[in-house]
């Protein structure tokens, strides 16, 4: 349970209901950090638009480049609901989701290519406090991929810590996304605030 509960269908708003009705229609559940977002509407609304934008605009790299990195980035935070939901979203998108147990091998794993291992080493060096992001590192991934892909790929790792940060330190868990059972943690309800009872919104 989070160290914030969600707030219900019922005190969310016109713009928490909308936005639970359509992640429900898209994901099969409410994402439970959305329902914490929602005691903040300025804060859900800007994160809303911004992941809508960032959806759509950040397609210039392969999907299987952002993801990989964006998995990455997940589990070195520690967020435990960014490796569940993002391991569904690459499983939908037809990704191989195996080879993410050799993620730690990476270095010489041959299920990775020269780039994946450029690319997860820079998330790497991005996630670390103090960052350990290097001149060569930079000029590397430019000169492969371009100022454009570049941007990109620094634009994602850049917001999975903002979402895995959120969610780690709110005590925001796995939702069971990746076993089809999102919905054993569904919008709270009303009366249950506080008290671990949930429902469906």
């Amino acid at each position: 349970m989070p160290r914030v509960p969600g707030v219900p269908t019922r005190s969310a708003g016109l713009l928490g209901r909308l936005a639970y009705r359509y992640a429900r229609r898209r994901f099969g559940a409410v994402p439970e950090p959305l329902t914490v977002l929602m005691h903040h509407p300025g804060a859900a609304a800007a994160s809303i638009v911004a992941e809508l934008a960032a959806e759509r605009a950040l397609r210039h790299l392969p999907e299987s480049l952002r993801d990989l990195v964006t998995y990455r980035v997940a589990t070195t935070v520690g967020c435990s609901w960014c490796v569940d939901f993002g391991t569904m979203l690459m499983r939908h998108a037809g990704l191989d989701v195996e080879r993410l147990r050799e993620l730690d091998a990476y270095p010489t794993s041959p299920l990775f290519t020269d780039l994946e291992r450029r690319a997860l080493a820079y998330a790497d060096a991005a996630t670390a406090q103090p960052m350990t992001v290097t001149d060569e590192m930079v000029a590397a991934l430019d000169a492969e991929l371009g100022h454009r892909g570049l941007v990109e790929l620094t634009s994602v790792i850049a917001l999975e810590n903002h979402r895995a940060r959120f969610n780690h330190a709110l005590g925001i868990t796995d939702q069971g996304f990746t076993s089809g059972d999102a919905c054993r943690i569904p919008v709270p309800a009303d009366a249950a605030i506080g008290a671990g009872v949930t429902a469906r919104g």
